[in-house]
């Protein structure tokens, strides 16, 4: 069996880093029999990854390594991921492969929005728009007045950022009334879950097809997956590596369509190989082959995190399930906020919501829609709280919703 073989030899090369040689310590790659004996092995967390800092994932000698990336190391010890020529390479080919699965062409040009730097997010769209062909605009993030300016001198094609910047860009373009002088056709967009409602908006206000392109920088970056034409399903590029769908609570593998937590194994990569790797992002398998006639099979879009859910007053709330909420109500705008304190030693949850009703007697209703809509899907109480249309902050990267002041 193909992939048996693939998952041990990666898994025999990763013992050649320090950190997979001591978890590994005493297992023989030939007990490793059947896919349900390769189940059986551990998983790998970012807290394991964050104890491997700064080198402890290296399977090569160091003289291979080309560059290295990471995560953002805001909440702890930053994971550091080196890659060799061949894994940039890799990204690169599977990059392109999502801008050829979203009909992307090398005439077009790409805008890239998303950060350089340590991060995977830029360099990652650039290599892939350089392989295809295309012009790649390395914007970067920030700096709106640059980014639509040269939007219209450069003639850009495909807009490539986060769904809030993405936001941020549409309302900007319509606020200066240039929509006509935008040649924009496509948006690919990652980094951060994103509502039906606000969808939606972007491709209304750019007049775009969206694309959802998924990645993580432990995983090679942004660019192992994005859906096609016919459906918001993602294809993912498991010639690069294998996943499962686990139960988040019990670690234990799920049926085809369950939702659950997302883990990947790579199959290729050399710097830093990583073995069950628990993603903490909540997704489910999509059964069966797509209309579209591609192979690779597909996890559906994905609905939050695992380690993202807050707890208030005994009812677990995933930002997820505000989206989908806030969705189905006439009236409310994508944006919202949710600010969590304790006063009086009471758990006060307050849901801001933008709209574009007159703030007031007109939107005082639509408040008490929206917390009678909370309390009956989401179980608890809440504050809703109606405000203008952009008062809520625009983000260049990824946009807060939650805020818990309790602690």
């Amino acid at each position: 069996m193909k992939l048996l073989d693939d998952i041990r030899a990666s898994i025999q090369h990763a013992m050649n880093g320090a950190f997979y040689r001591k978890r590994f310590a005493g297992m023989e790659i030939g007990d490793i029999k059947t896919m349900d004996d390769f189940h059986k092995i551990p998983y790998t967390d970012k807290d394991d990854l964050r104890d491997a800092y700064p080198m402890g994932l290296l399977a090569v000698p160091d003289e291979r390594i080309v560059r290295i990336h990471s995560s953002s190391g805001t909440t702890g010890t930053p994971v550091i991921i080196p890659y060799t020529q061949k894994d940039v390479g890799d990204w690169a080919i599977m990059f392109k492969r999502c801008y050829e699965t979203a009909g992307i062409t090398s005439i077009d040009r790409i805008h890239i929005t998303p950060g350089y730097g340590l991060w995977t997010a830029g360099i990652g769209f650039q290599a892939g728009a350089e392989l295809l062909g295309a012009m790649a605009i390395p914007m970067g993030p920030g700096n709106t007045d640059k980014q639509i300016q040269m939007m219209i001198d450069m003639k850009s094609t495909v807009l490539c950022a986060t769904s809030s910047y993405a936001l941020l860009l549409a309302e900007e373009i319509e606020k200066r009334g240039v929509r006509d002088q935008i040649f924009l056709k496509k948006g690919v967009i990652g980094s951060e879950r994103w509502g039906d409602k606000m969808r939606r908006r972007i491709a209304g206000e750019l007049g775009v097809e969206l694309y959802d392109i998924y990645g993580l920088t432990e995983i090679y970056g942004p660019g192992i997956g994005i859906n096609c034409e016919c459906d918001s399903a993602m294809h993912m590029w498991t010639d690069y590596f294998y996943y499962e769908i686990i139960d988040p609570k019990t670690g234990d593998l799920l049926p085809e369509g369950e939702m659950g937590e997302l883990v990947i194994t790579t199959l290729r990569k050399e710097g830093a190989p990583l073995i069950r790797y628990r993603t903490h992002d909540l997704t489910r398998s999509v059964p069966g082959m797509c209309a579209c006639g591609r192979e690779y099979p597909r996890i559906a879009t994905l609905i939050g995190r695992s380690d993202d859910m807050v707890k208030v007053r005994g009812a677990i709330i995933y930002p997820s399930r505000v989206d989908e909420l806030l969705s189905a109500i006439d009236g409310v705008s994508s944006e919202y906020q949710i600010m969590i304190d304790h006063l009086n030693g009471r758990d006060i949850l307050t849901l801001f919501f933008e709209t574009e009703l007159q703030i007031g007697a007109p939107s005082a209703s639509l408040e008490k829609v929206v917390e009678n809509e909370f309390r009956q899907h989401i179980g608890i109480a809440s504050r809703a709280r109606a405000v203008s249309m952009g008062e809520l902050p625009r983000s260049e990267k990824k946009s807060t919703r939650v805020f818990d002041n309790r602690y």
